[in-house]
């Protein structure tokens, strides 16, 4: 009995997911579960590490394919999103819902937490009211060893009238056990799935309207399911349907009638539209108490007394916040002093390389100009990025990720909900505002985890204001030249970290004043509620932390941010080459800027530079360097004393450092954050709202801050 893992393609057709079949024998199975049960370390346990992920057609919801085969059947295996419900209020639901009702996948892998099993039990029930061909899967059963919770899986199999295996996904115990269960599945002849018995007056309803529906339909869907959603009418489902039958059954004379029929009996019962889909989820909830009363048992009442412990300080109004600001301290000071050494030595190599490009060059005889516009120009910058943008999130991204693995983020998400509720937002805006400090465009993909349209455009809108590590760089270096080079040097480090972390709180409460504005004003409503988990504590899996972190992640951002970053250069060089009157280009717009620039407490050349720096962040400091220093190429001062001895003798003060500190903090998003709010919005307004409302802010902050130095003489 073997099981490989291979990972297979996805090719997107007609608006469905299409699956790349080697053999008509292959079989599709479907992987459905709540977030955060393990789902997607079972689907990388079966399919191995390198799935192809893509977008659900129509939506922005990432989807994952892979293959694995078993007693020599290959098996395809769906990632679908996770999910508390099919129930659906969220793009994820719906491509859920409507992957495991219309995909017609061979079998349906439900994932549980053997942990909390009852919460889980929901969307069991839910999906085999819809398909007879379901296998639930109990996850985690290492961690509920542990915690002293035992399963009767005799039970559980019996009552819900499927197969059930228990595994514990990330040893891999179970995985085979469970692909057998999904081989005999398929073979099997007898199966008897659970009927969910609903209160009197709903049974009656779906017996009035059942029979059309089934003579309609015949055997393409339930016509049980089908019969109670056409009595619910949920609008986006009935537009799923239409599609996938290809006709509106609601315009069927006979089902059109017995479907006024059946809701006339319900409001004689005392029971409408509001209230249905209440009394609905009610019963699941009842049925899904009852088998888990019979199958689940606990030795000890306590048997989560330690994680509840830990919750009591970690999401205490006292103790919660603290412990935020100082993990933020540590973070980024592991960060900030991580980051030196390795950003010196890639620094060296790359411009090593450069010589040899240089020499290449001259081989062949390429005009200097050339030469000088593509290694001086495009190569530079493109090494300047990679050199300064590389370490830190290498350090940042495998750290915020341990945070999610051991399930810290979800707490900072609940001990910020309130606060985001009092600006009329959503709590899960904490969690895409902490994406954002690795990279405001990972930040902003994060806000689909948001349900409400309003509140997903509120987190996007003010995603930018966290400072993203493209803009540490910058922070760092003016903080250690002008706020800490009278502190001893073992010392600077730390006293960088916390200035820089006073810098970042700045941005989050500028984010919660914003979302404020934004929620009376361009985005009324109010906040909508949601529920939100809060995760067993589980200990992180360095190895796969660390994978997932730097190629998902770093690496990713690290490739959009060179794709933009190489035209920039080429740009910079021109401007700075090309000359008019004897001046270069650069330094005629910074001296058109420089009046405007003034007021707000910056110069021509630091505007020009956070312009050009549009593409990447990272280079704004080197664009200020070369104009101040009048030379066409980037310029990398190594040593920061030299760097703030130029500075100076351009004018900067103390105002100066702080202006610019702001302005790097709130000024527009960089052209890759521009692009993913564009693919995620799909609206060009959105996009320039988004674009529009931190600049104008930076700006209005900066003059103030200047203006009011200015007024009482402290420049």
């Amino acid at each position: 009995m073997g099981l490989t893992a291979k990972s297979t393609g996805i090719k997107l057709i007609e608006g469905s997911l299409d699956i790349e079949k080697e053999t008509p024998n292959d079989k599709v199975i479907a992987l459905a579960g709540n977030p955060n049960v393990g789902k997607s370390t079972v689907f990388n346990a079966l399919t191995g590490m390198n799935q192809h992920t893509g977008n659900w057609p129509g939506k922005t919801v990432t989807s994952a394919q892979g293959k694995c085969t078993f007693n020599k059947t290959n098996y395809i295996m769906v990632d679908i999103p996770g999910t508390y419900s099919l129930m659906a209020h969220s793009a994820e639901e719906e491509v859920a819902r409507d992957f495991i009702c219309f995909g017609n996948p061979d079998a349906i892998i439900v994932v549980c937490d053997a942990t909390c099993l009852e919460r889980n039990m929901n969307l069991v029930l839910q999906t085999i009211e819809i398909s007879d061909h379901v296998i639930v899967c109990v996850n985690l059963m290492d961690e509920a060893k542990k915690k002293h919770i035992y399963i009767d899986f005799g039970s559980l199999q019996k009552d819900l009238g499927v197969p059930v295996v228990g595994i514990s996904a990330r040893s891999g115990k179970g995985l085979g056990e469970l692909m057998q269960a999904v081989e005999e599945l398929n073979n099997e002849t007898f199966i008897n799935p659970i009927k969910i018995k609903y209160i009197s007056p709903i049974e009656e309803a779906i017996a009035i309207l059942e029979p059309a529906v089934k003579e309609k339909l015949g055997d393409k869907l339930s016509s049980r399911w089908v019969s109670l959603k056409l009595i619910d009418s949920d609008d986006s489902l009935m537009s799923s349907i239409k599609k996938y039958l290809g006709f509106d059954i609601t315009k069927d004379e006979a089902i059109a009638k017995k479907i006024f029929e059946a809701r006339a009996h319900l409001k004689e019962c005392g029971i409408n539209e509001d209230t249905l889909n209440d009394k609905i989820a009610s019963c699941l909830v009842i049925t899904a108490e009852g088998i888990c009363a019979d199958a689940v048992s606990f030795e000890s009442e306590k048997y989560n007394s330690r994680d509840r412990k830990i919750d009591r300080i970690l999401t205490s109004k006292w103790s919660g916040y603290p412990i935020m600001i100082l993990l933020l301290i540590f973070i980024f000071y592991l960060t900030i002093t991580g980051a030196n050494y390795p950003s010196e030595i890639i620094a060296n190599v790359l411009f090593k390389f450069q010589d040899v490009l240089l020499e290449f060059f001259k081989s062949l005889h390429i005009p200097n100009w050339i030469t000088d516009m593509v290694v001086m120009g495009v190569y530079r910058v493109l090494a300047w990025v990679v050199s300064v943008m590389l370490p830190p999130m290498a350090i940042f991204f495998p750290l915020f990720t341990l945070l999610e693995d051991v399930g810290y983020l979800p707490r900072i998400a609940f001990n910020l909900d309130r606060h985001f509720k009092k600006a009329n937002a959503c709590g899960k805006q904490a969690l895409t505002m902490c994406m954002g400090f690795g990279c405001n465009a990972a930040g902003i993909v994060g806000c689909r985890i948001i349900d409400s349209p309003r509140e997903r455009l509120i987190a996007t809108i003010t995603n930018n204001f966290v400072p993203c590590n493209g803009r540490f760089p910058t922070l760092i270096a003016i903080i250690t030249m002008f706020f800490a080079s009278s502190v001893a040097l073992p010392f600077q480090s730390f006293i960088s970290t916390l200035i820089l972390t006073g810098v970042i709180v700045l941005g989050i409460i500028m984010t919660f004043l914003i979302s404020t504005l934004l929620s009376v004003t361009i985005l009324k409503g109010v906040p909508s509620s949601f529920t939100l988990e809060l995760p067993p504590y589980r200990k992180p899996q360095i190895g796969k932390v660390i994978v997932r972190s730097i190629f998902d992640r770093t690496l990713f951002v690290l490739g959009r941010a060179a794709v933009v970053a190489a035209p920039a250069g080429l740009i910079i060089w021109i401007m700075a080459n090309v000359k008019v009157g004897g001046i270069s280009l650069l330094l005629h717009c910074s001296q058109f800027l420089d009046p405007f620039a003034k007021l707000l407490g910056l110069d021509g050349v630091i505007l020009i530079a956070f312009i050009l720096g549009f593409p990447a962040n990272e280079i704004v400091v080197p664009i200020i360097i070369m104009a101040y220093m009048a030379t066409g190429s980037i310029v990398d001062l190594q040593d920061l004393t030299q760097l703030r001895t130029l500075l100076v003798n351009n004018g900067w003060t103390w105002l100066t450092a702080v202006c610019t500190m702001l302005f790097s903090l709130m000024h527009w998003p960089c052209s890759t954050t521009c692009l993913t709010i564009k693919k995620e919005t799909q609206s060009l307004k959105w996009t320039a709202i988004s674009f529009a409302i931190p600049t104008v802010v930076g700006m209005l902050i900066c003059f103030l801050v200047a203006s009011t130095a200015r007024i009482f003489g402290l420049v």
